[in-house]
């Protein structure tokens, strides 16, 4: 890129090396030297210091340049370096974050999981109860319509004058109740 500055020296320079001879030819052919041994030698110096010149310039700029293109190397390095590290750093955040979300997921799963077998045994109590409420109902009415039966069967002389009979019947149909509900129906 800087060698571009350069190109209109080397060409200055280039035809002012052609300059003296073509000077030369011009006065040979006239005769006429117009041009000394002295002024030769003065213009081929300082041709040789501007090409001297021009050539520290070009290992200026050229080091200029190579020291530009490894710097630029270096933060097209440091660049990768970054984008890469910036890279690696989403990944784990978005791994860390599926990993929340899946454990989050999870214990909604277990919560629901424990709230319906606790409502399930919410529901399995309270059917059981109402049974057991069933059945001591179903027990008592059917104590009822075993006494009732006993008293119709035995008569009103039997509760007056067979006061152990009706009461052995009554006890054998409370028996016979108990044992159909269960002994929890009554309690003892």
């Amino acid at each position: 890129m800087k060698l571009l500055h350069l190109a209109p020296h080397i060409a200055a320079i280039t035809l002012l090396g052609f300059l003296p001879i073509s000077a030369h030819a011009a006065d040979a052919g006239t005769g006429n030297p117009a041009v000394s041994g002295e002024d030769l030698t003065a213009a081929s110096e300082r041709i040789r210091q501007t090409g001297a010149k021009m050539r520290e310039d070009l290992k200026k700029a050229r080091a200029r340049l190579e020291a530009q293109k490894a710097e630029e190397a270096r933060q097209q390095a440091e660049r990768k370096r970054q984008e890469e590290l910036a890279r690696q750093q989403a990944l784990k955040e978005k791994q860390q974050r599926e990993a929340q979300q899946a454990a989050q997921e999870r214990a909604r799963r277990e919560a629901a999981a424990r709230a319906e077998q606790a409502e399930r045994q919410r529901q399995d109590a309270l059917r059981a109860k109402q049974q057991e409420a069933a059945n001591q109902a179903a027990a008592r009415a059917k104590a009822a319509e075993a006494l009732k039966e006993a008293r119709a069967s035995v008569g009103v002389r039997a509760f007056g004058d067979d006061r152990q009979a009706a009461k052995a019947r009554a006890a054998e149909a409370l028996k016979k109740a108990r044992e159909s509900a269960g002994v929890k129906a009554f309690g003892d």
